[in-house]
């Protein structure tokens, strides 16, 4: 079993790279443009906050800014779950992050577009543990949208002036 496995992925390999596939980080990979080259906008919020830090774990803080990264985010919560009594035990956030990279020497408008996802919490324990299992909610949703946010940007960068 494994090795049948394992031809599949070499025989799968092959095939992506006769099609001119290239790893993202690659040596001749879109994703060495963005690599230390974005200034994400200073955040005003906790989301923002843990949005921007995520952007920055994973391409870097900026040093060598040739872009900027202009973003807007709407979190909403959603009743999921309620009981005979009308209580509620379970929430959605949906969060929404609309964004926009441009060149920071021209100001021109390279890309843009909008991340949508969303993370559950249960209001069913102590009103610490709810409050905690909100922050978690919400720190989990910004992730999401950051790593979102971060794919369509690896998707754009092959068009990004070198």
């Amino acid at each position: 079993m494994w090795s049948s496995n394992r031809r599949t992925f070499l025989l799968s390999a092959v095939a992506l790279a006769g099609c001119g596939f290239t790893p993202a980080y690659g040596p001749n990979g879109g994703g060495q443009k963005l690599l230390g080259a974005i200034l994400v906008d200073t955040p005003d919020t906790r989301d923002s906050y843990l949005l921007t830090r995520r952007i920055e774990e994973r391409l870097g803080q900026g040093d060598a800014a040739r872009f900027g990264l202009s973003y807007s985010l709407d979190f909403t919560e959603e009743r999921m779950a309620l009981t005979s009594a009308n209580v509620t035990e379970r929430y959605n956030i949906v969060g929404k992050a609309t964004w926009a990279l441009r060149d920071l020497a021209t100001g021109a408008v390279l890309g843009r577009d909008t991340a949508s996802n969303f993370a559950s919490y249960s209001t069913t324990g102590s009103t610490m543990a709810t409050l905690a299992a909100t922050r978690d909610a919400r720190e989990r949703l910004a992730t999401m949208l950051a790593d979102q946010i971060i794919v369509q940007l690896l998707a754009l960068s092959p068009r990004l002036p070198p």
